[in-house]
């Protein structure tokens, strides 16, 4: 038999970051501050939802595209960003984000095209350029004097060339939780009517948004309604990261790809889940607004913790992460760092440079989640203190 069987476009990525990091954390009793996960529960409403369609029998396929009221309240929920989109022919139910993006790459990209991601960025991305047998290019933040990370315009315009087909942009944006501003949005719109190309936006963490940002859908703006896929899911807004129950939004050209492609990969998922979310999604978005303002805390306070333990921190204006520089505690690398601190400190980070190509750029951040109750960010903060001493 071959050896390795495992196919050449995936050795890159047989294990994740998050297995280690959480293995390391379970084997040394660290507080786990590596993977974004909440450690409680979203809205009782919600979740009595699904008990009541398990206990009423919707526990069978659901159809191919979503059930039909979860689509609809997909839709009338995008309304809220003034895109309006048909359940029946442009909204799709997936079994989470991760699959949308997989299912959109797969559809829209044919093998040798270009697909510019913009790094650091989630580790799956890359998997799935590579299962759609295309060719990534990057594009790395940069930062400025305050130390938020954003776009560089420049070298988004020389990454663009004649074979590429799409644009990946995920804002608020995992791992460094910056929430791209409205003229950077514009620029990536202008560079995607000028060259034609399809957009893929990952917004996972739309409500989750902090001090003066805001989310701008890029579909929203002048010309990108035509050629962009919105991407969405339960998971992040209302605490159910378990559930995996995503959607993809674009005009019914755009989505037919897409479902030709999710429909041979999970065909359905989360049958119960379905009519839940749509009722979240229709009645508890004030719930969402709370947990929002909970995590702005929440990301205040582990940031005082780690300028206290001797990071220096930077901005973080949205989702579950915060990115700390670990030069000033006399480290190098953020991976050799992250390795040693369960065991060192009793506390687990995962480094930032594993979600990039130009690893070197990037070896002195680590990401921290803070979407943790209370007691649970101070204990990792008392813990993370031994450092500087």
């Amino acid at each position: 038999m071959r050896v390795p069987a495992l196919v050449t476009r995936l050795r890159p990525f047989s294990s994740t970051i998050f297995a280690e990091m959480t293995a390391l954390a379970t084997r040394h009793g660290a507080v786990n501050l590596g993977q974004g996960f909440p450690d409680t529960d979203g809205p009782v409403s919600m979740l009595d939802a699904a008990k009541t369609a398990i206990d009423s029998g919707v526990n069978q396929y659901p159809p191919g595209p979503g059930v039909p009221e979860l689509r609809q309240a997909i839709a009338e929920h995008r309304s809220r960003y003034g895109t309006e989109y048909d359940p029946d022919t442009e909204v799709l139910v997936t079994v989470g984000a991760t699959e949308a993006i997989a299912a959109s790459l797969l559809g829209l990209v044919e093998p040798g095209d270009e697909v510019v991601l913009i790094e650091p960025y989630y580790d799956s991305y890359a998997a799935s350029v590579a299962l759609a047998g295309a060719t990534r290019r990057t594009v790395g933040l940069v930062e400025d004097a305050s130390g938020r990370l954003g776009l560089d315009v420049a070298a988004l315009t020389a990454a663009i060339g004649p074979r590429t087909r799409a644009l990946l942009v995920n804002t608020p944006h995992n791992p460094t939780g910056t929430v791209f501003t409205r003229s950077e949005l514009d620029a990536i719109a202008r560079l995607a009517v000028e060259h034609d190309l399809v957009v893929i936006t990952d917004e996972v963490y739309e409500h989750l948004v902090f001090d003066d940002a805001s989310h701008v859908p890029l579909a929203a703006l002048p010309g990108m309604r035509e050629r962009t896929v919105t991407i969405s899911s339960a998971g992040k807004t209302f605490n159910v990261t378990g559930w995996k129950i995503g959607w993809a939004c674009a005009p019914a050209e755009l989505l037919g790809a897409v479902r030709a492609a999710k429909q041979f990969l999970t065909f359905v998922g989360g049958a119960p889940f379905q009519p839940a979310v749509a009722h979240a999604l229709r009645t508890e978005l004030e719930w969402v607004e709370k947990l929002r303002i909970s995590l702005q805390d929440k990301r205040s306070r582990l940031a005082d913790g780690l300028r206290a333990a001797g990071f220096e921190v930077r901005s973080s204006e949205g989702t579950y992460f915060i990115t700390a520089d670990v030069r000033p505690l006399g480290f190098t690398d953020g991976a050799d760092f992250c390795r040693a601190l369960p065991e060192r400190a009793g506390v687990a980070a995962v480094p930032v440079q594993v979600f990039t190509d130009h690893p070197e750029q990037w070896k002195h951040l680590v990401r921290f989640a803070f979407c943790k109750r209370d007691e649970v960010l101070d204990e990792a903060i008392r813990r993370l203190r031994g450092l500087s001493g």
